[in-house]
């Protein structure tokens, strides 16, 4: 097997493969696939017995990757080596190359181990009615669990999960082949650890592995890759939709109890104490038991994510409940992107026609799947003290407590609503004031400094996170006069100059002039007039100075797929892992390059579902 990867500095874990600490916590605890129950049985079964077909009853199957010929390592990230507690070099070994392609895992029929397993989960979408879709989405092809259903840092004690994405067919595989094409897996590889260093929830990507006698038929006949990625929990809100349109309440039920207990680590989670709300609107044990302070752990966490999208300007571009985490992670990388000239509308995915994953409507798509999930767990939160009542467990709900349970729940998902907007906005609010280097948060600000500036990035088509930036390197010395913020203005023009309608150069001078005016009188406010150099520090270690937008992406999958160049995606990875440097010692020209102006006509690039 081939191997190209890059060495950056980082933090380093200190175990081999085969000493990182293992689990199989989701197999043991959930119910399998009653064709293949063991792992024995799974494995004498052939290859092709493991393929598309109803699975009804369970929550996974176990079920081995499909083997590969001649695979290539093209890249491992350091930083997430680290993070599972891997030693510098276990990459250039022999059987973590055959792990992260798929062509070996940790079990064997004497001894035993770890199975390789895959996952099943639905989706519903905006506008869309879930049942009339079941049959059509019951999962993705892809591998959780390829070092166990759980690995362990030995030295954070954090769990991951480990997954393969591309390396075959499983039962839940849909009409697709099980296949990921390279363009797709470079994108993934490349944003998961980019969004990681930014401090946005999200996946990880271990590993990038092309597999050159593998031929992918997408929008043309492409190589394929596997993605090797891990992630705290792969649960998502689809896995939910799938049992309750089924109606496997016993099942919504132990899926909700491990999450709480084996995920989140016990039901004593921040929204068990009261964090985020007034604790006068719950009444324990009636109002709000323990599956409804779940549901609402999970809103906070979505909240905050979705936050730090709106914050950093990122689009997922597909928002359905199957891509949206249990976890709160940002998660499955299709058409997603970074905004370029900022505009809300803009959406990523070339075939949402109607705009419905757009940047302005990401938070409430975000709260319509919460909302989906809110309908999966209602019986359970909706029954209060009564949930653990042995008839209701067996039986369900009763006519004499329907109409309650349905008040009660309905009530729950209204008061979550709140709990998210006040969530979101405290999170977004609190990124936005760091991006601004401001140290204290005022009601004005919203309004003077928050809409102000974005409303003006729109009106002028000036690039969202280049603002920032360059806001972070501006002197409050250059903004005392009017003259002096009128000259400043032109820093953040595209090197073309600037957009909009209406507008000449003087006016848009203006109207940044105006704006610089009241944000230079809140940042002498909360830093004085001797913490400028401090303020602009902070601001630069919260604002990237490279994040991989859709043009650079399109590049590094031309020069690796057509060209044969292997070091520009280590190159790209060191950006990606060191955000906010001013440069990195790689190659200056290109740095400068993918630092600078997006090119006129690359800004605002769409892709399909299958990027």
């Amino acid at each position: 097997m081939a191997s190209h990867t890059s060495t950056i500095t980082t933090a380093a874990g200190t175990a081999s493969l085969a000493d990182l600490p293992k689990s199989n916590v989701f197999t043991s605890k959930l119910p399998a696939d009653p064709a293949f129950e063991t792992p024995e049985a799974s494995h004498k079964a052939p290859r092709e017995a493991l393929g598309p077909r109803m699975v009804k009853g369970a929550l996974f199957t176990y079920v081995r990757p499909e083997q590969v010929e001649e695979p290539e390592l093209l890249g491992v990230s350091p930083k997430a080596m680290a993070d599972l507690g891997l030693q510098p070099g276990e990459e250039q070994t022999p059987a973590f190359q055959a792990l992260v392609a798929g062509n070996e895992f940790a079990w064997t029929e004497e001894k035993g181990g770890i199975y390789p397993w895959a996952q099943c989960y639905g989706e519903s979408f905006l506008l869309f009615i879930l049942n009339m879709r079941m049959q059509l989405t019951v999962g993705s092809g892809s591998w959780a669990g390829q070092l166990g259903d759980g690995t362990t840092n030995p030295q954070t004690k954090t769990r991951y999960e480990l997954q393969l994405k591309g390396a075959g067919k499983t039962p839940y595989s849909r009409f697709a082949d099980g296949k990921a094409v390279l363009r797709s897996s470079i994108r993934e590889y490349i944003v998961s650890e980019a969004l990681n260093a930014l401090g946005v929830p999200t996946t990880r990507a271990l590993s990038l592995t092309l597999l050159p006698k593998s031929k992918v038929l997408r929008e043309r006949i492409e190589p394929g890759a596997i993605v090797a990625r891990f992630a705290e929990s792969w649960l998502r809100i689809g896995t939910f939709d799938l049992l309750r349109v089924r109606g496997e309440r016993d099942l919504i039920r132990q899926l909700s109890t491990y999450i709480a207990e084996d995920v989140f680590g016990g039901w004593e989670t921040p929204a068990r104490r009261g964090v985020g709300r007034d604790e006068v609107q719950t009444q324990e044990g009636v109002d709000e038991n323990r599956f409804a302070r779940l549901y609402r752990e999970i809103a906070r966490r979505n909240a905050k994510t979705v936050a730090a999208w709106q914050a950093y300007g990122f689009m997922n571009g597909v928002l359905n409940t199957d891509n949206t985490s249990i976890y709160g992670l940002s998660l499955d990388y299709g058409p997603f992107a970074f905004m370029d000239n900022f505009d809300p509308m803009y959406t990523p995915n070339h075939d949402d026609h109607m705009l419905r994953y757009s940047y302005k409507n990401q938070p409430s798509i975000i709260w319509w799947n919460l909302v989906r999930l809110g309908e999966s767990l209602g019986e359970l939160f909706g029954a209060g003290n009564k949930v653990d009542d042995e008839s209701f467990i067996k039986d369900g709900v009763s006519d004499e407590m329907e109409a309650e349970l349905i008040k009660r729940a309905e009530n729950v998902i209204d008061r979550t609503g709140d709990e998210f907007k006040a969530v979101f906005l405290n999170e977004y609010k609190r990124l936005m004031c760091q991006r601004l280097g401001l140290k204290t948060q005022k009601e004005s600000d919203f309004q003077e400094l928050f809409s102000e500036m974005l409303n003006t990035l729109e009106a002028l088509e000036l690039d969202f996170n280049h603002f920032f930036r360059r806001l972070s390197s501006l002197p409050l010395s250059e903004l005392e006069t009017e003259e002096k913020r009128t000259a400043a203005a032109s820093i953040f023009f595209h090197a073309d100059g600037f957009g909009g309608i209406g507008y000449t150069e003087d006016s848009a001078r203006a109207r940044i002039a105006k704006w610089l005016d009241n944000w230079r009188a809140r940042v002498l406010e909360d830093w004085g007039s001797d913490g400028d150099s401090e303020r602009q520090a902070a601001m630069k270690a919260v604002n990237p100075n490279f994040v991989p937008r859709g043009w650079i992406l399109d590049e590094v999958i031309e020069k690796v797929e057509r060209k044969g160049d292997r070091e520009i995606l280590g190159r790209v990875m060191q950006m990606c892992l060191n955000p906010f440097n001013e440069e990195w010692g790689l190659n200056k020209a290109e740095e400068e390059r993918f630092c600078g102006d997006v090119p006129k006509y690359k800004r605002a690039m769409m892709c399909s579902c299958s990027s």
